[in-house]
């Protein structure tokens, strides 16, 4: 079964960070800064227990970084 996937991004009605599910398009949750999202497993908390795969955007809407939670799902080893 694929993982869920999810976009980190920049809200700028809100001036805040939504994490939106990526087939939905509905918001999971919301951190006022970027780093709160990231810091701490935020993300992981956010995604579930089912886990996901969770796509970081720059504030400039390009892509900073992808992450897996948890990281035994990831679907491919590679480096970086």
């Amino acid at each position: 079964m694929a993982l869920p996937k999810f976009t980190l991004t920049h809200d700028e009605r809100k001036d805040d960070w939504a994490l939106k599910n990526d087939t939905t398009n509905r918001t999971v949750a919301r951190w006022d800064t970027k780093e709160e999202a990231t810091a701490r497993g935020e993300l992981k908390e956010a995604v579930g227990s089912a886990g996901g795969s969770v796509k970081i955007q720059k504030e400039n809407g390009r892509y900073q970084e992808e992450r897996t939670y948890p990281k035994s799902k990831d679907p491919r080893k590679s480096k970086g």
